[in-house]
């Protein structure tokens, strides 16, 4: 029983927050591993704190994604129009704009979508499904959904709102947390209510062919401990490239896409349980001050699973402004900008273990003087 992740707390609602069951289950018809509880999309995306453009890895990693997409097209960036399903405060379509193009968001988030707009990023404070397609009357070049996919109540209502979307030589952008190297990364804490399904290539393919899409091209990158960009067109439009035969192969050769792959996972986060709990409580043994380093929505996962709070944490340190002075579900563990720290901690325990090039990057500083970075969970090359 866990709170939904971006549900930060005002002083007054600590411990008032709801719990919903987090459980992950594997289908034996398709292989996706989903959640089997559901919190209301209207209570986790009618408005949050999570902004896009805090990090810069992030921006970067946008900037190419929106290099890779203009290159699927056959029209010149300034004859373009792109949709982002899930736009955010509008980071991804600010590289766009950049290029020339005609761009729309699509934003559940009131807080994100009026951020967007403030920015002049043309933005719908609406929920994208089917239905709005058809009142938008119009189709689009590229359909980009970043690290959205997963999100979706309404899953099948999307994917064919973005068929019918779609211009006939136009192309689908997804980008999404490969299971696989959540698997292989032990990165459990990327499971929270927010995330309905988590896929493999072989699962999204599935699912797209059921609406007339097909992947054509897919790549991994490193950005979150393994993201893959996946581009899918019009059923039977185009070619399977190279890169995305050669992933889908070692998918086979992996198992990823069987129970057992799961089964062994489960008892690899049990491990990495014990193995976080005892590092802790040794510090704060040895009389060490641990504060955590950001407040992810992820990081509420690992502390509630890890059953860790106030007795070990003195705060979270942040720089996203919209969860200033708010308490951590669940932990209750107080979110402390980081221009407002007095005092250094011992240890920094890595909750955005997932900018971890960038945040050793930017503490060089703190390490020198003997500031310890803890990484609960080493994802590798991640940025």
């Amino acid at each position: 029983m866990h709170p939904w992740c971006n549900d930060f707390l005002t002083k007054e609602r600590v411990g008032q927050e709801p719990k919903y069951p987090l459980r992950v289950v594997w289908c034996s018809d398709c292989g996706t591993v989903q959640l089997d509880h559901t919190v209301p999309k209207e209570i986790m995306f009618g408005d949050h704190t999570y902004l896009s453009g805090i990090t810069r890895s992030l921006s970067d990693h946008f900037k190419k994604v929106a290099e890779l997409s203009l290159q699927q097209v056959s029209r010149p960036p300034d004859r373009c129009n792109v949709l982002d399903i899930g736009s955010n405060d509008g980071t991804q379509l600010r590289h766009y704009i950049d290029h020339g193009c005609d761009v729309l968001g699509v934003e559940s988030s009131k807080t994100t979508a009026e951020i967007a707009i403030k920015n002049e990023i043309p933005t719908l404070n609406r929920f994208f499904n089917y239905d709005l397609t058809i009142e938008m009357a119009q189709s689009f070049d590229i359909i980009n959904a970043a690290g959205v996919f997963f999100h979706l109540e309404e899953l099948h209502s999307v994917a064919k709102g973005i068929k019918n979307a779609l211009k006939d030589d136009g192309v689908f952008c997804i980008q999404f947390l490969y299971m696989k190297k959540i698997v292989e990364n032990i990165a459990f804490d990327q499971i929270y209510h927010e995330h309905l399904l988590f896929y493999n290539l072989k699962t999204l393919s599935t699912l797209l062919t059921r609406h007339g899409l097909e992947l054509y091209h897919a790549e991994l990158a490193p950005i979150h401990g393994g993201t893959i960009i996946a581009f899918a067109s019009h059923e039977g439009s185009r070619e399977r490239t190279g890169d995305l035969i050669e992933l889908l192969n070692e998918e086979e050769e992996s198992g990823c896409n069987t129970l057992e792959y799961y089964q062994i996972f489960a008892e690899k986060v049990e491990q990495l349980k014990v193995k976080n709990q005892s590092f802790l409580r040794s510090a704060k043994e040895a009389g060490k001050r641990i504060y955590g380093f950001g407040a992810p929505v992820k990081g509420n996962t690992l502390l509630n699973y890890f059953e860790q709070g106030t007795d070990i944490f003195d705060c979270l340190v942040e720089k996203n402004q919209l969860r200033k002075g708010l308490y951590a579900p669940g932990s209750h563990i107080p979110v402390i900008m980081e221009d407002e720290i007095s005092t250094l901690p011992d240890i920094y325990y890595v909750l955005a273990w997932n900018f971890k090039a960038e945040i050793l990057a930017n503490n060089k500083e703190l390490l020198e003087r003997g500031i310890e970075f803890y990484f609960p969970i080493d994802a590798g090359d991640c940025r």
